[in-house]
């Protein structure tokens, strides 16, 4: 089944049918599961078959599209309505950390309780609902692909006495984690197609290794020029070779710019801001929350003990001494003073004051046509 997808091609969707990559089994299988319900999407997604904020989302959608396209109900449109809504609170409850999933949810609940307004006929409640969600499938290719365009051209117009650029780059932000093309690989994807791209270095990504298994598959597959790095290793390489930008992913962006990413991003920022090296944040503008204030009141899921403990991210044998405890963050909140902007699909969000971003005003100038 699996020979007939790219092996990139995270998402495998057919009304009625969904099919995630096993992306626990790269790079050495490619496997893909059916996913025929709400409860598999939610298992999926919290047992890491799919990550990436983009991908959580558009997965958590469509793995209820296949569901009430395959059920036989009998309801009235307010109860299919009900249905929708309490199906989707359940699968925010996957994973808490990346908006992307919990704003998806919300402008999903939000279009079929509208529809109750115009229809009493339940079945075209469920068509509206599986339609927005397909439509999220298109739309995430084509944000991103605008997100390397701007962050390309940002980091282009920024080189000084050299005509390539090498980029570091943490956790998986490409097509594994999107729709297809990716945030933050999506740049490093732009800047290798514009021949601005000298090396990717990318790092391992413990404890999950997202970076060697996933992040390293990608760039092998497109034959762009990489390097793999252990996490440790991200001071002394740019302490001892010229790299022109950090740039990473977020699953949450406050209203300040204090950004949520894959634990290890905040070490990252912090050996950029020594060694004077940009640090950029990709991501699309579906990742920003303005109801939060500051990064203080991101909500940061503590994964399983278990991929400290064993080899592969827990998926092996223990490795760890029995007895030992564990705190197993699975984000870090990077402050916004750390970083130089945030590169999204309508445009570069550089800072407006010392430390912060004006994120909300960009957004209104963007919404009025004033793309940054």
């Amino acid at each position: 089944m699996a020979d007939q997808f790219s092996p990139l091609q995270s998402i495998c969707y057919e009304r009625g049918l969904l099919r995630l990559l096993d992306q626990r089994k790269l790079p050495l299988e490619t496997v893909y599961l059916d996913i025929l319900n709400a409860a598999d999407g939610w298992n999926a997604i919290r047992d890491m078959v799919v990550r990436g904020a983009p991908a959580i989302a558009i997965s958590a959608a469509l793995s209820l599209a296949v569901e009430i396209f395959n059920l036989d109900f009998s309801g009235t449109s307010l109860e299919a309505a009900s249905f929708l809504v309490k199906k989707l609170d359940y699968l925010v409850s996957s994973r808490p950390t990346a908006v992307n999933l919990s704003d998806a949810a919300t402008k999903l609940q939000n279009l079929v309780l509208k529809t109750v307004e115009t229809t009493d006929e339940a079945k075209l409640v469920f068509q509206t609902y599986i339609t927005a969600a397909e439509r999220m499938l298109i739309d995430d290719v084509n944000t991103n692909k605008a997100i390397g365009f701007h962050g390309a051209n940002d980091i282009q117009s920024n080189l000084k006495g050299s005509k390539t650029v090498s980029i570091l780059t943490h956790c998986n932000t490409g097509s594994l984690a999107t729709a297809g093309y990716g945030t933050a690989l999506g740049v490093i994807r732009a800047l290798h197609a514009n021949g601005f791209l000298e090396t990717a270095f990318c790092t391992e990504t413990r404890p999950f290794n997202q970076g060697s298994r996933l992040t390293a598959f990608e760039l092998v597959h497109d034959k762009i020029h990489a390097t793999l790095i252990a996490d440790s290793a991200a001071a002394s390489l740019m302490k001892v070779r010229t790299i022109g930008a950090v740039v990473v992913g977020a699953d949450r962006i406050a209203a300040n710019g204090d950004t949520a990413n894959k634990i290890g991003t905040y070490n990252l920022a912090i050996c950029a801001l020594h060694h004077a090296v940009p640090f950029y944040v990709a991501a699309p503008v579906t990742s920003i929350d303005l109801s939060l204030r500051s990064g203080d009141q991101i909500v940061i899921e503590e994964r399983s003990p278990k991929e400290l403990l064993c080899s592969d991210g827990g998926l092996g044998k223990q490795v760890a001494a029995s007895g030992i405890g564990v705190w197993n963050p699975a984000f870090d909140v990077t402050p916004a003073y750390l970083i130089t902007a945030i590169i999204t699909e309508k445009g570069v969000i550089r800072k407006a004051l010392a430390d912060d971003f004006d994120i909300k005003g960009f957004l209104q100038n963007a919404a009025s046509g004033n793309e940054g």
